[in-house]
């Protein structure tokens, strides 16, 4: 029976972001030379719709000077007007803004813009207990303290109808100004949306976007000295760095290098390096946010409002501390939904969880976590009174508003936009919204846009280009809708060394190319293996006295279909040091073969993971190819159900609620099926390959002479590191053994990185319960 290598279905899918036909690449090609760039970049722009040299250009200049004139934005001219008669009639004016990044900076922006136009607005922003947008608890507040006469949100206000006629029955205006989605019932006063149909050309602006375009609007040109501020909520509030977004962050990315401000300059550190979208992201933004997910927003906004050094330093520390406890309660937040999801097993197009103790400041983060592990929308909610109130986050290709909007008669309230929403349900309507996401995303989006898929601008051979990574960092700023590029580079046995002792991260060596790998120690094996994989890499170029070096930072590893069979060595190798590991306690249920194919016939696309420890067992079994085949772990962690070949011994199976061995493992010491069901086909045998080991006295006894002559070869901090580091007259699995062997009976340890040999211990093999173990193998 001829027995061909699985393809790989439900891995991740490895795509061109664009294919092009022989029409197009004459047109890169042209493009390339107009615009003297390498038809590299030229490709990924023209891929990006980026299809003229007016466009390249224009791309590659963002700045102020391409702003578009606020007054093409529908309601902006008649704001302007009511906030001249504010000033001129000196009118008490509130600013109401939310609690997240975007709230605080457009509240920051408009107090600025207001300020500067001659008028000193009061500020206020909810904390998150009050709940998202206007309300009346706070409203009364507002004037019981300031009796204002115009109130002016930003960030909110658009699905807020109702409040915005109590505003007006209390004998103020309302001027609201927000980003969010259109809702059907609008508010009935001057509103500034760029989601509105009108001559305004872009409308993904996030809500101090538009904020600062009502300060440029009273302010002219001068208020661009505010696009840091724009620049900071647009990169933290996820909205699409394309059009005037990338002029606005590509600008105010020249104030932060430039000239930051006070309020946010003790986030960037103190290396000097200059400051990308990715600062924003990851060193500005979560600070921010951290203080209104912690229930101190004003904290936050008093942090950008205030003009006393020790005050801003006081609460710079305040929000670094916050960030540091938000991280923890996230943590513990995902790792109890985690669990959830592991009791509750199969499920459909979307993730929907709740919990009374959980925190809602913390949801939306983990929900946004669990739609990329899982590439599927997550619904998570905290149960307050009769209500469970909740935050979704979805994946690119999914529209959770507009599902939102198609099963809104279960939902008691709802807001947001394409990636992000709130959403407040009964706890009688959760299962019944559940079912109808389902029913709705399934019937609206393929099944092929729920499976993880890496998108490459290109393939890349040999050494990696200089130039086009220089090409490359002129593609900034990087974030949604302007996404980093990645490449795919095909390698075969690579050269990998720690970055220096005991460090789990490595560098690889493939042929003239060089590439960095955070954390990936673990892969060694298969980077090291002549089996074919696909390293997917970004460019990055470093300097090191005066030079530049280019490498490649790897942020994954596909195999190709033929990985799987050509995998011998390295399969084999993991099988044995599963074995080292202690026996785990599990619940195991033996099946027939006939049992055992009646679970693969009958398993649908989710919830299971079938594992083989030897691969020629699959030509036992129909059917089995509908699943794929991935080695070691699961490349994505999407819920559908796998078949992973020789799995790992710390891989993570939370995600499945069913264990399917297909061949017996003897020994189970996968520590994630501690206290599970293991389903066990008992009548194949999955350590057949181990049986070939030389596990003779005589053979451990010439490998230790070896090794005792050329200990000093060895280099790593392991045995199975050891075993790679030099070449020697051994079948690397004879080492990989007689070396496990040897470190159980003391015979050889490893300090520092280096292996040490004791000779003249007196000892018996049999007193290795590795060595028992294989030989009791037969």
């Amino acid at each position: 029976m001829f027995f061909r290598p699985f393809v790989f279905f439900y891995m991740k899918r490895v795509l061109r972001e664009c294919d092009f036909d022989e029409q197009q690449l004459n047109k890169i090609n042209a493009l390339a030379e107009a615009v003297s760039l390498t038809v590299q970049t030229a490709s990924i722009l023209y891929g990006r719709g980026i299809d003229t040299p007016e466009k390249v250009n224009s791309y590659l200049n963002a700045g102020k000077q391409h702003f578009i004139s606020p007054f093409k934005m529908q309601g902006m001219r008649a704001a302007c007007s009511l906030i001249k008669r504010a000033r001129d009639e000196e009118w008490a004016v509130a600013v109401y803004g939310d609690y997240d990044a975007d709230g605080i900076c457009s509240v920051t922006i408009m107090r600025a813009a207001l300020k500067a136009y001659g008028i000193d607005p009061v500020v206020f922003v909810p904390e998150r207990k009050n709940g998202y947008g206007l309300s009346c608890e706070a409203l009364d507040e507002i004037f019981d303290e300031y009796n204002p006469q115009l109130i002016i949100t930003v960030d909110c206000g658009i699905s807020n109808a109702e409040e915005v006629a109590y505003i007006q029955e209390c004998g103020a205006e309302v001027i609201v100004t927000d980003h969010h989605e259109l809702p059907e019932v609008l508010p009935d006063c001057i509103c500034v949306n760029p989601k509105f149909n009108d001559s305004y050309p872009y409308d993904n602006l996030c809500g101090a976007g538009v904020a600062f375009k009502v300060g440029c609007a009273l302010n002219g040109s001068g208020f661009y000295s505010y696009a840091d501020i724009a620049a900071i909520a647009t990169v933290a509030d996820s909205v699409p760095l394309t059009g005037e977004n990338r002029d606005i962050v590509t600008e105010g990315l020249k104030i932060i290098n430039r000239n930051p401000r006070k309020c946010y300059a003790g986030f960037l550190g103190k290396n000097g390096d200059t400051a990308t979208s990715q600062t924003i992201a990851f060193g500005i933004a979560p600070k921010i946010n951290a203080a209104g997910r912690m229930g101190d927003a004003f904290s936050a906004l008093r942090l950008f409002t205030s003009e006393d050094d020790a005050e801003i330093y006081d609460l710079t520390v305040k929000l670094s501390a916050y960030n540091i406890e938000r991280q923890k309660h996230c943590d513990e937040l995902y790792a109890s939904a985690k669990q959830k999801l592991a009791q509750k097993g199969d499920f459909g197009r979307v993730i929907m969880l709740w919990d009374e103790d959980w925190n809602s400041g913390f949801v939306g983060i983990v929900a946004a976590r669990l739609a990329e592990e899982y590439c599927r929308p997550a619904l998570l909610f905290v149960k307050n009174g009769g209500c469970l109130k909740g935050s979704a986050r979805s994946v690119e290709e999914v529209n959770i508003f507009e599902a939102l909007k198609a099963c809104s008669q279960y939902i008691l309230e709802f807001g947001g936009h394409s990636q992000a929403a709130g959403v407040n349900v009964s706890e009688e309507n959760f299962p019944v919204l559940e079912n109808a996401l389902n029913e709705y995303i399934g019937e609206t989006y393929k099944d092929v846009l729920f499976v993880p898929t890496v998108h490459i601008s290109g393939e890349e051979k040999g050494k990696l280009s200089v130039r086009t990574a220089k090409e490359l960092e002129r593609l900034e700023p990087f974030g949604v809708g302007n996404k980093r590029p990645l490449f795919a580079f095909d390698a075969e046995e690579c050269s990998v060394r720690p970055l220096k002792a005991l460090s789990p991260h490595i560098n690889i060596k493939s042929g003239n190319a060089e590439f960095l790998y955070f954390s990936g120690i673990k892969q060694s094996t298969v980077l090291e293996s002549p089996m074919p994989k696909r390293l997917i890499f970004e460019y990055n170029v470093s300097y090191f006295r005066g030079k530049e070096y280019v490498k490649g930072l790897v942020r994954d590893i596909v195999y190709t279909p033929e990985s799987t069979a050509l995998a011998g060595e390295a399969v084999c190798e993991n099988n044995l040091l599963n074995v080292t590991y202690p026996e785990v306690k599990c619940s195991v249920k033996m099946v027939s073969h006939g049992k055992a194919q009646e679970i693969i016939d009958g398993e649908g696309v989710y919830g299971t993971a079938f594992l083989v420890n030897n691969y020629k067992t699959l030509k036992f079994f129909s059917n089995i190819e509908k699943f794929g085949c991935e080695l070691f772990a699961p490349s994505a962690k999407s819920f559908n159900s796998v078949l992973i070949l020789s799995p790992r011994h710390d891989v993570d199976l939370s995600a499945y609620s069913r264990i399917v061995w297909l061949d017996n493992p003897i020994k189970v010491t996968l520590s994630a099926l501690e206290g599970r069901e293991v389903i066990v086909c008992n009548e194949h045998d999955g350590y057949v390959p181990l049986r070939a080991i030389s596990s003779g006295r005589e053979k451990l006894l010439e490998i230790f002479r070896w090794v005792s002559q050329n200990f000093s070869r060895f280099v790593g901090t392991s045995c199975e590191e050891a075993a790679h580091s030099c070449e020697y007259p051994f079948e690397k699995l004879d080492m990989l053994f007689a070396l496990k062997v040897f470190e159980e009976l003391s015979l050889i340890t490893f300090t520092g990185g280096a292996l040490s040999v004791y000779k003249g211990v007196k000892t018996e093999l049999t007193k290795s319960q590795l060595y028992r173990f294989i030989n009791q193998l037969g």
